[in-house]
């Protein structure tokens, strides 16, 4: 396993961290909790050292499960989850107040089982909540020894210099893969800055493992036709063209596909950990045994001009058809 100082943080992480959405286990299909606690523990064998969750992973399931799965490796691994999307019912809202910061977080930590949070992240920009009351709270948090430090997700550059004016932010979290480049050069300026980046969507949503090779019918409240504009009509035939020389390229090295999505992340010099999705040991295996090997920049080379090729410039496309994850944007 590879490490790099995250931000200016303390924490030396993983390049790669455990992302936990599917394992929350709505509208991802079939999820086993034995096997998400396994593929957890088989992560960390490997030398996974961070873990990433959220509150609104199934109204808090994705931190239970995380929870039980690190009750006896608390001491091997970094934890950052999120506040300020609240689920009612069967939707989510956004509330970054301080009350109901404070709230989940005492929350999140009972999930979780541990006494703090190595970091504690908005997980969207509330509009109706000022930052500064945001902000204070999250400062308030870290003063009570609640969470050690502070992010931010899907924030725009304006939105997190305008929060900074309240809390330090330690580590931005925004997505990031081969068919979302969108925030690519927000993703440079953070790092330049010397705030820690996360990235997400790595797999966009398991399209670039090579596991759908025509366009899927999911069950109804899927969440990844939503989630993932690859999984759309045109932009899915444009991406089978892309996996046409991810084929190539793994059958080259002799791995499976998403050994070498994974690789092409971690080798983006301004990303410093990327979320990696799994659901049990055997993805976990696949997905650690991208550190084995490393694209030779020929090859990152012959990548990168695919996706330019079929895609164009990808700021301008998800401005274009209003992509809902093209927050760089917003101000």
């Amino acid at each position: 396993m590879r490490y790099k100082k995250l931000g200016t943080t303390d924490m030396k992480v993983s390049e790669i961290t455990i992302g936990t959405w599917a394992i929350g286990g709505a509208g991802w299909g079939e999820v086993d909790r034995k096997q998400s606690i396994d593929a957890i523990h088989q992560m960390v064998d490997h030398g996974v050292n961070f873990i990433d969750t959220a509150p609104a992973y199934n109204s808090g399931m994705a931190e239970c499960v995380v929870g039980e799965a690190i009750r006896n490796i608390r001491d091997k691994i970094y934890i950052a989850t999120k506040g300020g999307v609240t689920n009612i019912g069967n939707h989510t809202v956004r509330d970054s107040s301080e009350e109901n910061l404070f709230k989940q977080c005492e929350e999140s930590l009972k999930r979780l089982q541990v006494d703090y949070l190595d970091l504690y992240m908005i997980h969207w920009p509330d509009y109706n909540v000022p930052f500064e009351e945001t902000f204070t709270a999250m400062e308030k948090l870290k003063k009570q020894g609640k969470i050690r430090h502070i992010g931010v997700s899907n924030f725009s550059v304006p939105q997190t210099l305008d929060a900074e004016r309240y809390a330090k932010i330690d580590v931005i979290q925004l997505p990031y893969s081969m068919v979302n480049r969108s925030q690519e050069r927000f993703l440079k300026w953070f790092h330049d800055h010397k705030i820690g980046v996360m990235t997400y969507g790595s797999l966009s949503g398991g399209i670039l493992t090579g596991a759908f090779r025509t366009l899927p019918k999911f069950a109804a409240g899927d969440i990844r036709p939503a989630a993932y504009d690859a999984f759309v009509e045109p932009k899915f035939s444009r991406v089978m063209e892309i996996l046409k020389t991810l084929d190539t390229i793994a059958e080259k090295h002799n791995v499976p596909v998403a050994q070498v999505t994974i690789n092409w992340n971690l080798k983006k010099e301004f990303v410093d950990t990327a979320l990696v999705g799994v659901i049990n040991p055997q993805q976990a295996d696949e997905n650690c045994a991208c550190m084995d090997w490393e694209l030779t920049e020929v090859e990152m080379e012959v990548i990168d001009k695919k996706i330019e090729d079929v895609l164009g410039d990808q700021e301008t496309y998800c401005r274009q058809m209003n992509n809902p994850w093209a927050v760089g944007y917003r101000d």
